[in-house]
């Protein structure tokens, strides 16, 4: 991996549209300045849907680098940002089906008289699951029954908008909207329940914003002009 040095004061003054700009006429170097401007706030958006830590590094390279190859289509009907967090939760969505697919896979494997082994041998991670698996419970029971019902049915039992529909003699429009409500109020109990100061959540040191920019210049630079 190439080691390489923050880009220059003046590229971090252009506008996105400016650097966009420059991109497209061949300054691929730029495109570091966008990267480093909005790492921080893509990482964290991607490690919501993916883990662990090296598994959303990969996510966001693989988004920076479509972004790239796409840079071209960006219209400026939204902000840079918008548009790349579109991209980035897209490759974090796709990242995460991969997963879940290879999980699927190693449950089949599994036997269940390991897993009880694990268990009994790691009361600290079952203690941790108790407490969180409360936690939800406790901001659940504390919704209205108009949006816990809308809630449990859709979120924790599975069942599709249609279905809870039809259970519950409701439009599929207002079971939209009363899980939509639901999942707002269930989102601000679950963050007051925390206490640590969640700005610190999934931390991003200039290590790791180094190591995203050079792997995806490094494979820019293979890709050849933009």
């Amino acid at each position: 991996m190439t080691t390489r040095s923050q880009p220059p004061a003046a590229a971090c003054a252009l506008t996105d549209e400016e650097i966009v700009a420059r991109v497209l006429k061949g300054q691929r170097d730029l495109f570091e300045a966008l990267m480093r401007r909005y790492n921080q706030r893509l990482f964290r958006m991607v490690r919501a849907i993916v883990r662990p830590d090296s598994d959303a590094e990969d996510a966001l390279q693989e988004a920076y680098l479509s972004a790239y190859r796409r840079l071209d289509t960006f219209q400026g009907r939204s902000s840079l940002f918008t548009w790349l967090a579109r991209i980035a939760m897209r490759a974090a969505a796709a990242r995460r089906r991969k997963q879940r697919s290879a999980e699927e896979l190693l449950e089949r494997v599994a036997r269940r008289p390991m897993e009880a082994e694990e268990d009994a041998l790691d009361p600290e991670r079952d203690a941790v699951a108790r407490e969180t698996s409360e936690r939800i419970e406790r901001a659940i029971d504390g919704l209205s029954e108009t949006y816990r019902t809308v809630v449990v049915l859709r979120l924790v039992e599975r069942m599709s908008t249609a279905e809870v529909a039809e259970a519950l003699d409701l439009t599929e429009e207002t079971v939209r909207v009363r899980l939509h409500r639901g999942r707002e109020q269930l989102r601000a109990a679950l963050l007051e329940s925390l206490d640590p100061d969640l700005t610190r959540a999934f931390a991003f040191d200039g290590a790791r914003c180094d190591r995203i920019v050079a792997n995806v210049l490094d494979r820019i630079a293979s890709d050849g002009p933009a």
